[in-house]
């Protein structure tokens, strides 16, 4: 399985659609909290040019909000 990763914060509801939506489809993924890591929502942003959230990374590959289609092609699902 490709390793997903979820940029996030805690006040975004989209972001806990995608991570309870995760973990209905058994995924696994690694939060970033980005109202905490300062260097994590650096990084969001020099990858994505944008502040927005969720962020989804799935191997190498950046989906911006919670796009369901484009997860399940990445993750062959």
């Amino acid at each position: 399985m490709k390793q997903v990763f979820i940029y996030s914060t805690p006040t975004c509801i989209y972001c806990r659609i995608a991570k309870d939506w995760f973990k209905e489809k058994g995924i696994e993924y690694t939060e970033f909290d980005l109202s905490v890591d300062a260097a994590k929502r650096d990084e969001v942003i020099k990858k994505t040019g944008q502040m927005g959230v969720p962020v989804i990374e799935i191997g190498g590959e950046i989906i911006i909000g919670f796009d369901r289609k484009r997860i399940e092609q990445l993750l062959e699902i």
